[in-house]
């Protein structure tokens, strides 16, 4: 990898938060946490100089990968096809382009995605392509390992919040690994988390996503206040009181203590006195 970078006169930058994996038997325990089937289409986010991805189109049928820095993206092909088997390297399909604006891609929909995501983007980046791409079943993401604590943090622990409830709408996660800053080049200062994730319903809300996601937002916006006073920022406080006795909420709770579905909830008795205000 580093000759590689040489090669292409690469300097990796920390704008773009290029820190790249150059271990191999990193490699092979992501691929294997990432559990891929032979029939599986992988998203990969971020290939940088492809080390992860010389990983996964050995074990799935097709692995679209999307880079936002076009000298690698232009690069990826010819690096797979010099160190991976024929049959491999036609796996690969390649997308130069920013994971948040990407449009089509080419191929059968993905039903995986696996990431070494970039620490500033990598919640965005994730939540975005849970709701923009519902085919993607699971999958396995590599963040700063605080990031990896927030999103699977559960209601109640001291990191639990936004990401924790947003990802938790989409999807149940889990802790799968630490990994160690120094398999990265350049090292970063933090140890890195992998997370694993499965699809799962949302909670019924007739409300819907952006209503429930507002009301996160609002609960988390100042994480000292009670939900009573907190919720003030988006309905009046006599919405707000009806609201949570009708969903069940203790309005002196802190949003720290509560699930996505008591978000539902909250966010449907919200909407329904909107629409029904008392006389």
């Amino acid at each position: 990898m580093r000759s590689l970078a040489r090669r292409l006169e690469l300097r990796p930058t920390k704008a773009r938060g290029q820190n790249f994996v150059v271990d191999a038997n990193t490699i092979r325990r992501v691929v294997a946490a990432a559990e891929i089937g032979s029939d599986d289409v992988v998203l990969e986010i971020g290939p940088g100089l492809g080390s992860l991805t010389l990983g996964l189109v050995s074990v799935a049928s097709r692995v679209v990968a999307v880079e936002v820095d076009a000298v690698l993206a232009s690069a990826l092909p010819t690096t797979v096809a010099e160190f991976a088997p024929p049959e491999q390297a036609g796996r690969l399909a390649v997308v130069s382009a920013d994971a948040l604006s990407v449009g089509d891609l080419p191929g059968p929909p993905a039903t995986v995605l696996v990431a070494n995501l970039p620490y500033n983007v990598a919640v965005p980046v994730l939540l975005h392509l849970l709701q923009t791409r519902p085919s993607i079943e699971r999958g396995l993401v590599m963040v700063q390992l605080e990031v990896a604590e927030r999103l699977t943090a559960a209601p109640g622990s001291r990191v639990y919040g936004v990401p924790s409830v947003k990802l938790a709408w989409f999807a149940a996660s889990r802790r799968a690994g630490i990994v160690s800053r120094s398999v990265f080049w350049p090292a970063p200062n933090v140890d890195s988390g992998l997370v694993a994730f499965e699809r799962r319903t949302p909670p019924a809300s007739t409300a819907g996503r952006e209503r429930v996601f507002a009301v996160i937002d609002s609960a988390f916006g100042q994480r000292r206040k009670m939900l009573r006073a907190a919720l003030t920022s988006i309905a009046s406080p006599e919405a707000v009181d009806a609201a949570l006795a009708t969903a069940g909420v203790d309005p002196t709770a802190r949003g720290e203590r509560l699930d996505v579905a008591a978000f539902a909830r909250i966010a449907d008795a919200l909407d329904r006195s909107a629409q029904h205000p008392s006389s």
